[in-house]
């Protein structure tokens, strides 16, 4: 559920990082990859600290030249809460296990990214995409639960898959709907294998390697989980032509 501080709101109580100092001896933001790449730096919040995310929360607020939104990604709650306390007004979205600052993202340019997620397990990840995609500026559509296991689930969305310049498609177990999209849709399709599924599927390896041999063409595949990364790719492939 997305949960989101009004601006001014009161701050959760606890301390109070003060970058660049605290910054400095563990990280340097990279403030002009908007300028250099087009899109901004984004937070891996796993393997570090609330202490180490608080400090760049706080560094990201107050940094000059940063263009574009600021994603933290795969925070845990503890980091959410040092996110929120230095930036109260950020969103967050419990299940994606993602913040964004500021909360509204940018008018949406380019072309439709749609995200299908293959069951309800694959949500957090699906969702992780969704949102990188709509931070990034694309208009971003969801469609949940159309696994291979009822092929009528996909047709069903057929005409809103169609209208996308990506898909992003999130599936574990066997991992078979990437391929299966990609041969139903002229645009290119980011297949998300996840760690969801009984022990043969490995902790997401299978459907990784299904993914990577599926025989229908346009399938790029993103490592296990990496929702941000699909969505980044289909932001990209989604961008306005340049004139």
């Amino acid at each position: 559920m997305a949960e989101q501080h009004a601006p001014g709101a009161a701050a959760p109580d606890g301390p109070r990082w003060s970058p660049p100092e605290a910054l400095r001896a563990f990280a340097e933001l990279d403030t002009d990859r908007h300028a250099r790449r087009g899109y901004p730096e984004a937070v891996f919040c796993e393997g570090k600290t609330p202490e180490q995310v608080g400090a760049i929360a706080a560094s990201a607020r107050g940094a000059t030249g940063t263009a574009g939104p600021t994603l933290f990604t795969r925070a845990s709650p503890a980091h959410a809460k040092a996110v929120l306390l230095e930036l109260p007004d950020a969103l967050h979205d419990e299940e994606a296990r993602l913040l964004a600052w500021p909360p509204a993202p940018p008018a949406p340019t380019g072309g439709l990214v749609v995200v299908a997620a293959a069951g309800t397990s694959d949500l957090p990840v699906a969702r992780e995409a969704l949102l990188t995609a709509t931070y990034l500026g694309r208009r971003a559509e969801l469609v949940v639960d159309v696994g291979i296991a009822g092929l009528h689930r996909v047709l069903g969305h057929l005409e809103l898959l169609r209208s996308a310049r990506a898909v992003v498609v999130v599936a574990g177990m066997d991992g078979v709907l990437p391929g299966l999209v990609a041969g139903l849709v002229a645009a290119p399709v980011v297949g998300v294998p996840t760690s969801v599924g009984y022990g043969a599927a490995l902790q997401g390896l299978a459907p990784l390697l299904t993914m990577l041999n599926a025989c229908a063409p346009g399938v790029a595949v993103v490592n296990i989980d990496n929702g941000y990364g699909a969505g980044h790719l289909a932001a990209q492939i989604a961008a306005p032509h340049p004139s």
